[in-house]
């Protein structure tokens, strides 16, 4: 037990001291992220996933036995690329939110700061949770897998018109409980006039981020737990792919359009996870065979965003 508590801290204080790093040196100052830092810091926490889990294979990390590791190390692959995959969804929201509140892009990076720190908060406790109910309510596995395939058929005939974040709840609740200023004030979350607390757009961004974070976190979490139902694993899956999101989000907003067709791809893996749930007392599918359907899906969406022109595009290649 003490062994296994000696690696909970460690990976939370490497975290810490990677966040620490992030804010306090490298993005000391407020600065407009370009896309080769962006591309830099991708490969960065990729990398770093990708350590851990050869690390886990190796025995470096983790509280797991020669026999065990194998295993973890392939159910931490398959939980990150998934949590990976999926996290590309926030992408086109964070995306949504910044152009709607014209959110300057010298102080986006701040902004995603924070949301993924209260994200990795959110984020644990929903883990240990579902984590928990499995274990002691077997059909809540049902449940869950019911949500990913209704989750994905809502994605296929999901209309970007209907993402206004003027109607969302959370937005008019913020409203009402502080007051708002429609003006910036630099990269403050609140600032003090006559005594009040008031709100910034920032706050405000911060805020819809982090609702957003937890409405994916519905979808994400019970897919990552239909992988592996090991704690440490989950968890890290989650946080190595929760940290990778903002620079995730400066390397692809802008070119996320041309992928039309990785909703669908997104749509198709929670639909297959979730099923993967509902038969498992039938049909346990092997960790491996479950990474090279993600991963082809994935490919496939990709491939097919880039080789089959968009009907406007076509016609007017045709004309």
């Amino acid at each position: 037990m003490s062994a296994q508590l000696s690696w909970w801290i460690g990976f939370n204080a490497f975290v810490l001291i990677m966040l620490a790093l992030d804010l306090g040196v490298f993005h000391k100052n407020s600065h407009v992220v370009k896309m080769r830092e962006a591309l830099t810091w991708s490969g960065v926490w990729i990398a770093l996933a990708l350590i851990f889990n050869l690390g886990i294979y190796l025995g470096w990390f983790g509280p797991y036995t020669a026999a065990e590791r194998p295993q973890m190390a392939l159910e931490f692959l398959t939980a990150y690329l998934l949590e990976k995959s999926l996290s590309i969804d926030n992408v086109f929201v964070i995306a949504l939110l910044f152009s709607y509140f014209a959110v300057p892009e010298k102080y986006q990076h701040r902004v995603l700061f924070w949301g993924v720190l209260g994200a990795l908060v959110m984020r644990a406790i929903l883990i240990f949770a579902g984590i928990s109910l499995l274990e002691r309510f077997h059909w809540i596995i049902y449940v869950f897998g019911a949500i990913l395939i209704v989750s994905g058929i809502k994605m296929i005939f999901h209309k970007e018109k209907e993402s206004d974040p003027s109607k969302n709840p959370v937005l008019r609740l913020t409203k009402k409980l502080i007051p708002v200023t429609d003006t910036y004030h630099g990269q403050k979350f609140l600032i003090r006039e006559n005594g009040k607390i008031i709100a910034t757009p920032l706050f405000v961004v911060l805020v819809l981020i982090e609702w957003t974070d937890l409405v994916f976190a519905v979808d994400s979490i019970p897919a990552v737990l239909a992988v592996s139902k090991n704690p440490f694993i989950v968890y890290t899956s989650n946080v190595f792919a929760i940290l990778g999101l903002r620079s995730l989000y400066f390397a692809l907003s802008a070119i996320l359009p041309l992928f039309r067709f990785l909703n669908y791809g997104l749509a198709a893996i929670l639909i297959f996870v979730g099923g993967k749930m509902l038969v498992i007392d039938f049909f346990k599918m092997p960790t491996a065979i479950s990474l090279g359907i993600v991963g082809f899906i994935l490919l496939v969406s990709v491939v097919a965003s880039l080789a089959i022109p968009k009907p406007t595009e076509a016609a007017a290649s045709v004309n």
